[in-house]
């Protein structure tokens, strides 16, 4: 699984009304439409389902061929045709134009709330109930990113967790840090600069602008809140948010936001071996699970370790939670083959065997606790501390609102001002982003 960043994601979504994104051919029959009974193998007749994915890279589409391999030995009279890097604007423009496929799954949580209230997915709900499936055998927190508004139109595939990596060379005997003070004042000690100021390691970079340092992946830190229960920003009246940026302004400018800047953009790819992290130029990081992965293949050498996010000095409760999302997948509407499809979803997120196959070739969370704890599941130190993660009960995610990825960039654009000093009353400026996500809310439709 890889990230997507907003600036991509933005393009994904469909910029006109919700009604109009799903609007169309109708095609095929629904998830409500009279079952066979049961849903063993020989009750369902044969069929070719056609699956979308994004997974491109061989390593991916092989785990991904296997886990369908498994699916095909339960169920040998359906055929399973999948399509490689296929990304949301293409499976919500084959919904819109009567071509979907049967089953779709997305890297991005961020258009799941479109897609349940607009019905471009259908509402699972009632298979999961007739099938008997409990859906406590996934964590809270998957399930609250997989569906909305009381539909449950995905289910989670793998899943992200965040948290922080460390080079132990660089940390000269210093243990991880597990509050934001420890953090800064780490930060401090292991950063080398040259005489004029110009850094040449880095101990933590805290500005959003650095890869996985978006607002969504460091609010868990603090316990910062997104939204209201009425939908409407919370992020002017959560002290939270005031938390976390003060903190973060005051390393930045310890750095000095213009020798941090040109540290930054100097920095190597964040998809390539050329990784800051893998190649000692950032002593600590913030990162998911797949970077352990991506060590193993592009610096055997490394030695580091993992652990929990640091969190708020007065918020020790939080220590090992973190922020979590990943993969998603679902039933189209006008898939042509809906209870194929459907049997296609729940096998690919429920059988521990297929969620512990992907899992070990992917390096990415399985989402069922039966997973988590299989023997089969391959595991060290540093992947057991995602693991953990992601089972927290305090860990957290960005929940699910239908202008999801213009409020995450609305709030970005306005940190990434505060952090260069374009901001002179962080208050004030918390309170225009919550206009901004209210005034979109409202013309969304509430």
């Amino acid at each position: 699984m890889r990230f997507v960043p907003l600036a991509a994601a933005a393009a994904l979504l469909c910029s006109a009304a919700l009604t109009a994104c799903t609007a169309g051919k109708e095609a095929g029959p629904s998830l409500g439409a009279p079952r066979p009974s049961g849903s063993a193998s020989q009750a369902l007749p044969a069929a070719t389902v056609e699956l979308w994915h994004g997974f491109s890279t061989d390593a991916e589409v092989k785990a991904f061929e296997e886990a369908i391999a498994r699916f095909n030995q339960k169920y040998p009279q359906i055929t399973v045709k999948a399509t490689k890097g296929v990304q949301d604007d293409q499976i919500t423009q084959a919904i819109r134009g009567g071509n979907a496929p049967d089953v779709a799954a997305s890297f991005t949580t961020d258009n799941v709330a479109q897609w349940c209230r607009s019905g471009a997915f259908q509402d699972l709900t009632p298979v999961i109930a007739q099938d008997g499936i409990d859906l406590s055998v996934l964590p809270a927190v998957a399930r609250s990113y997989t569906a909305f508004e009381g539909r449950q139109c995905t289910l989670p595939l793998l899943a992200d967790a965040y948290g922080l990596y460390y080079n132990k060379a660089l940390m000269k005997g210093h243990e991880p840090p597990r509050t934001l003070s420890e953090l800064a004042d780490l930060a401090k000690k292991l950063t080398v600069r040259d005489a004029d100021g110009t850094i040449k390691v880095a101990g933590f970079i805290p500005s959003v602008q650095y890869y996985e340092n978006s607002p969504s992946h460091l609010g868990p830190m603090v316990g910062a809140k997104w939204y209201n229960a009425d939908g409407t920003s919370a992020i002017g009246s959560d002290p939270a948010w005031r938390e976390l940026l003060t903190w973060q302004k005051e390393l930045v400018d310890w750095y000095g936001h213009d020798k941090l800047e040109k540290f930054r953009k100097g920095l190597g790819d964040e998809w390539s071996a050329e990784h800051p992290f893998h190649k000692g130029k950032v002593a600590m990081v913030l990162d998911g699970e797949w970077r352990n992965a991506m060590i193993a293949l592009d610096a055997k050498d490394l030695d580091y370790g993992t652990a929990p996010l640091p969190v708020a000095d007065d918020r020790p409760e939080l220590y090992g939670s973190g922020f979590t999302a990943g993969t998603v997948i679902g039933v189209p509407k006008g898939a042509k083959h809906p209870q194929q499809a459907w049997e296609l979803v729940k096998y690919l997120t429920t059988d521990t065997g297929s969620l512990v196959t992907l899992s070990n070739a992917l390096r990415n969370v399985p989402t069922t606790k039966a997973a988590m704890d299989s023997p089969e599941l391959v595991k060290d130190a540093n992947f057991q501390t995602f693991l953990d993660v992601f089972a927290h009960p305090k860990t957290s995610t960005l929940p699910a609102s239908v202008n999801s990825v213009f409020n995450q960039e609305a709030f970005a654009a306005f940190v990434a001002k505060w952090e260069r000093g374009s901001v002179k009353d962080l208050e004030a400026g918390l309170k225009d982003v919550d206009r901004q996500i209210n005034d979109k809310l409202k013309l969304s439709g509430g």
